[in-house]
């Protein structure tokens, strides 16, 4: 039997609360009953001696319980459960980057290669309708819920709009105005750029990203090598390339309830934005004025994702969405306890409900439970359910 370790409590050491804790009730012969609340971190964190890491410790608890830890549950502990205690020379032998044994029982695997546990996905609320979850690094499907489900997707659509734009090698530093004449969808929605203003395409592409300016979007359509028909049409080959097969695309801001995807889908058009530096640099950027010419004014624009500006994320790519068609938005590549994971949330009620989504999945992973969904969006949810005969 091999032994893996997952890397996600290493994190935890970074972000619990440091608190002093009892001494392990020891049941006698260097053994210990389960009660309930604890986790192998918390049990290693009490039993650990002088000069051990925690890595040893952890590692040395799963070596002396091998019928407990079985196919990487060390998330879950259930109440009661008899864990044979190592000894302190048990700890302090294990090397934190493993070490070699003719035993395939006792051989402890190299941290950087433990795959960590996912815990249990039923124990996750959402306020989010579709949702899917993914490592990056594995391909595994973490959560799904309503992930096929063809729905209207917003704003999202705009790192297809930025994908298609930045294929065409077009200058970054040109000067382009600000134009929306193709775009029916943007009639009597309010902007604050004012048509035919100048600024460069890369400062169009900033606004698009980060503040999910459909005017911006409009424009780079507009200026699009071959028009504007050829850009959404650039979109739609896109989508196909990508394997995108619930997708399609009828205009670059996401205005459009015709403009829809699935959750699966949008899984692959994150991890085809995230091949794009720029992009990701972009769409994480927390704020920025520009200015524009003809006539000259300046803006102040900032992030839409307000966890850009919450220094405990580490988020590489985000965008956000809504239309009242699409309800709330958000999709992520961020990093969680060293895993790479896209999220994709879509449709939900309530203006920081996709947020609030995305902090309930970060907690769930980390602990392996879920924190309350509002009772506005829980009811929102189950309407929505209902609609779809789930």
């Amino acid at each position: 039997m091999r032994f893996r370790f997952p890397v996600m409590f290493f994190a935890l050491l970074l972000t619990l609360t440091a608190h002093a804790q009892a001494p392990v009730a020891s049941m006698g012969n260097g053994e210990y009953q389960v009660v309930s609340g604890d986790t192998l971190w918390n049990i290693a964190q009490r039993i650990r001696p002088a000069g051990a890491s925690m890595a040893q410790v952890m590692l040395a608890i799963i070596q002396a319980n091998p019928s407990v830890f079985i196919n990487n549950k060390t998330d879950l502990l259930k109440k009661g459960t008899v864990l044979r205690l190592p000894a302190s020379g048990e700890i302090t032998s294990l090397s934190n980057s493993g070490t070699s044994s003719n035993s395939e029982t006792s051989k402890p695997r190299v941290l950087g290669d433990l795959k960590p546990a996912s815990p249990d996905s039923a124990r996750l609320n959402l306020a989010s309708v579709n949702a899917m979850v993914i490592d990056t690094r594995t391909n595994e499907v973490l959560y799904s819920n309503n992930s096929d489900a063809v729905v209207p997707i917003a704003s999202i659509s705009k790192l297809m709009t930025a994908m298609v734009m930045l294929d065409a090698n077009q200058p970054m530093d040109e000067k382009i105005s600000v134009q929306i004449d193709r775009t029916r969808e943007l009639k009597n929605v309010f902007s604050r750029l004012r048509i035919g203003s100048v600024v460069s395409r890369r400062d169009m592409l900033l606004m698009t990203l980060m503040s999910s300016e459909n005017r911006a979007a409009s424009s780079l359509a507009h200026h699009y090598t071959g028009g504007y028909d050829a850009f959404i049409a650039a979109m739609n080959a896109k989508a196909r390339a990508l394997g995108m097969t619930n997708t399609h695309f009828v205009e670059p801001t996401g205005l459009s309830e015709k403009n829809v995807s699935s959750a699966r889908d949008l899984t692959l058009m994150v991890q085809a934005a995230a091949k794009y530096a720029l992009i990701k640099d972009l769409s994480t950027t927390p704020k920025k004025d520009i200015r524009f010419s003809k006539p000259s004014y300046t803006l102040a624009f900032y992030n839409t994702n307000p966890l850009i500006q919450n220094h405990t994320w580490n988020i590489q790519l985000t965008k956000t969405g809504f239309i009242n068609e699409a309800g709330r938005c958000l999709v992520m590549l961020t990093n969680i306890n060293d895993r790479p994971l896209i999220m994709v949330l879509l449709d939900s009620y309530g203006k920081r409900s996709h947020v609030g989504d995305a902090s309930r999945i970060r907690h769930w992973l980390e602990t392996g439970n879920s924190t309350r969904v509002p009772t506005a969006a829980k009811a929102y949810h189950q309407r929505k359910l209902s609609a779809l005969g789930g």
